[in-house]
């Protein structure tokens, strides 16, 4: 597979987001079957896991990363790693649609980066993101803390997830960041203002969510329904199936001239907007690591790029 540069950290031009492996996707897969699947990316030439310390459920809030330090025993040299601190799901309000609970603070990190470390069975983290702003914490105090990590080598790089310019900025002052991990598809583009200080400092920009939850694959139709704890039904509404039609119509005519899939289409088109963008789809079989591994091959003209901004540009986006 073809790679890419992350603010100096070379990883595949796809990526693996393992968090509906165990969490957001309706039930877990089958541990074994999960691990096969890692295994087998890494065999095909995937070399980006993403995880975080608060993937899994009430009865193992962990369960994540520790599938990944099983699924990569023997293969760490092979990957990159990233994984996430400073926030946890409160399932106590609500087991199967649990609200977040924030903490950035000092020894929140430490002790999450120690509880990491072991689940993953590694003596490091390639990069390491805090996983959404702690309002009750400065972003000085969190690079702060993560400058000491990558002294102590316990962390290689560290970046942060969904945020904007100005705290991205701050944070980087104290602390350089490698890289960003905001979501990023053709329907939710709120965070392209960052695109100016990445450039400008070289950073790089994992994107999660790259098919908008699964509704711009094509597979999902008018009158789908999805479990409480399965986060797809969030976005692949019927509301928003409707809205997108003209779009999603069009990456499957495109598809056809192009024996592509509209999940191919979706993350070539991450690909095009920038060299340093890395998606990071949600993998959960031998077939959709096949099919997005094709991706990167996919070429769009100027004309194909063009109407794909037109229909993009033509609706009210979900918010």
């Amino acid at each position: 597979m073809r790679t890419r540069n992350l603010g100096g950290l070379e990883v595949s031009s796809i990526g693996v987001g393992c968090m509906g492996m165990s969490h957001a996707a309706g039930k877990p897969m089958d541990e074994r079957e999960a691990i096969n699947v890692i295994r087998e990316a890494v065999d095909m030439g995937y070399t980006l896991f993403d995880t975080a310390k608060n993937y899994g459920f009430k009865e193992d809030p962990s369960h994540n990363e520790k599938l990944i330090g099983k699924a990569l025993e023997g293969l760490r040299d092979k990957v990159k790693i990233s994984t996430k601190c400073g926030v946890d799901f409160d399932y106590d309000v609500d087991a199967e649609v649990p609200p977040l609970l924030y903490d950035s603070s000092r020894k929140a990190i430490r002790t999450a980066v120690e509880g990491s470390l072991k689940r993953l069975n590694t003596d490091h983290i390639d990069i390491y993101f805090q996983a959404r702003i702690d309002p009750k914490v400065e972003p000085e105090e969190v690079a702060e803390t993560m400058s000491k990590l990558i002294k102590e080598g316990k962390i290689l790089h560290w970046g942060t997830s969904e945020v904007g310019e100005e705290y991205l900025s701050r944070a980087h002052a104290v602390c350089p960041v490698t890289a960003v991990e905001n979501s990023y598809n053709m329907l939710r583009r709120e965070h392209e203002d960052i695109i100016p200080f990445l450039e400008a400092n070289n950073k790089g920009w994992i994107a999660h969510g790259p098919m908008f939850k699964g509704l711009l694959t094509g597979t999902f139709h008018t009158g789908t329904h999805f479990s409480r704890d399965d986060w797809r039904g969030r976005l692949v509404t019927d509301e928003n199936l409707d809205r997108y039609s003209s779009l999603l119509e069009y990456l499957s005519e495109l598809g056809e001239t192009k024996n592509a899939t509209p999940s191919q289409l979706s993350l070539a088109w991450i690909l095009y907007r920038k060299p340093y963008i890395v998606p990071i789809p949600g993998m959960r079989s031998s077939a959709r690591l096949k099919e997005n591994a094709a991706a990167p091959d996919i070429t769009l003209s100027d004309v194909e790029l063009a109407r794909i901004e037109e229909l993009i540009s033509s609706v009210q986006h979900a918010k």
